[in-house]
């Protein structure tokens, strides 16, 4: 018996999307091509491969069999992938990051896939981590670049062998329920009740400058995570200050994001190793996607 692996690779990827025509889309193949490499392929192994139903395909035994031989050829063509790119002194390895929230969702998942595509032999792992844990990681050398908020007591607090770079001075705006009239200056949110924040968090600072001299500003519950933050406004249970990448692409049904001047900004810093070998070629590149990413971050209010 004599299979062809560009076969199994079309198998592969039927069973993955599901049926046929899902598997053409992401092949680029019509349905017929598709059809006619499953057909060539059952003839090569003498058996059906796939049990077609009204709704997709799936695979039967002699065809998981198969993709399991396809998922071992095409995890090998991409350790060769990588091998080559480092035989050519290009960017290869893995990359861990540690970061939080609104770094991962806003910067960081769309980072990957855009240094996936310019360097094959690069590998991102996220790991969502923040604090004394992440710090703890970073000098074992299980993550390689740690993102932190410079107001924090963990940004405070650099760790002896490491380096920090900034990446992104962004603003803070308020968040207050959508109802509520649009505040143009500091003033306009005297009257306002606030929500409260937890002390180790880079929102306290924020929203404690902001407050200074409020005296008739009240205060009720309080948030560590912007997302509860977020949650509460919407509620109707208080106005907050925010970080722009929580409200960034992520429109929050009754909350409305407004820049007010005098908010000031959270800046962000990335911690990497620092020493003779620290860090790799392949840590740099990725810090440097990452200063390039938030460069070009719109603004929350656009």
């Amino acid at each position: 018996m004599d299979v062809d692996p560009r076969k199994l690779a079309v198998l592969l990827a039927v069973h993955r999307a599901g049926g046929i025509l899902a598997a053409a889309d992401v092949l680029h193949l019509t349905p017929s091509a598709v059809s006619q490499q499953i057909a060539r392929l059952e003839s090569e192994v003498g058996t059906p491969v796939l049990d077609r139903q009204p709704h997709g395909a799936v695979v039967t035994a002699a065809g998981r069999v198969l993709t399991e031989v396809a998922e071992r050829i095409e995890s090998e063509l991409t350790d060769v992938t990588r091998s080559l790119a480092a035989l050519r002194d290009e960017v290869s390895g893995t990359v861990v990051i540690a970061a939080f929230q609104t770094v991962i969702r806003a910067l960081l998942v769309p980072l990957v896939h855009q240094l996936r595509a310019e360097f094959p032999g690069l590998e991102l792992q996220i790991h969502e981590m923040d604090g004394d844990k992440a710090q703890q990681e970073l000098r074992a050398g299980t993550v390689d670049l740690l993102i932190v908020e410079a107001e924090t007591p963990i940004g405070r607090r650099s760790a002896r062998g490491t380096r920090d770079v900034p990446i992104l001075e962004e603003p803070w705006v308020v968040v207050t329920p959508a109802g509520t009239p649009t505040p143009t200056t500091l003033t306009d949110l005297e009257h306002l009740t606030w929500l409260g924040v937890d002390s180790d968090a880079a929102a306290h600072g924020a929203t404690e400058h902001v407050r200074r001299g409020m005296t008739a500003a009240r205060t009720a519950h309080s948030y560590y995570d912007y997302n509860a933050a977020l949650a509460l406004v919407a509620g109707g249970l208080g106005v907050a200050v925010v970080p722009s990448l929580a409200v960034l692409g992520m429109p929050v049904e009754g909350v409305k994001a407004v820049s007010v001047p005098g908010l000031g900004y959270r800046r962000l810093i990335a911690r990497h190793r620092a020493s003779r070998a620290e860090p790799r070629k392949e840590v740099a590149t990725v810090l440097d996607g990452i200063i390039r990413a938030a460069a070009e971050l719109p603004s929350p209010t656009e």
